[in-house]
């Protein structure tokens, strides 16, 4: 899972594809993008060292949208790696004001903005 400052090589790959028969394919997309591979530990697809948080996930369920224009997939997540940068010291929670996702808003990218309040459900220890 990208964070914001990747915007530039996630917007570098959206036009690319990896099948050969396709206009736009690019072999190696993680060059392309400036990228670094790294192999997984449960699933064929290769990780990306510059994400400090990594999902290894199967598909459960592939489906068209609506329209019929997207595939939708529905994913089981196998693993999940996270930076000790992101995490809650001697957890495994990772820390909401630590790690900020890339959010695709409307065609535009954005990151996170100041934690707004805390869920009586989370489970993440407090840190200040």
């Amino acid at each position: 899972m990208p964070g914001p400052g990747l915007w530039r090589q996630v917007e570098l790959l959206g036009g690319t594809t990896g099948r050969a028969d396709a206009a736009h394919f690019v072999r190696d997309k993680f060059g392309h993008a400036g990228l670094t591979a790294q192999p997984a530990e449960l699933v064929a697809p290769p990780r990306v060292v510059e994400c400090p948080l990594q999902l290894e996930a199967r598909v459960a369920d592939l489906r068209a949208d609506a329209t019929g224009e997207f595939l939708v997939a529905e994913v089981q997540v196998l693993r999940v790696h996270a930076a000790e940068s992101i995490t809650v010291p001697g957890t495994d929670y990772v820390e909401p004001a630590a790690w900020s996702p890339l959010v695709y808003n409307f065609r535009h990218y954005f990151g996170l903005g100041p934690e707004l309040g805390h869920s009586s459900r989370s489970r993440t220890p407090r840190t200040a």
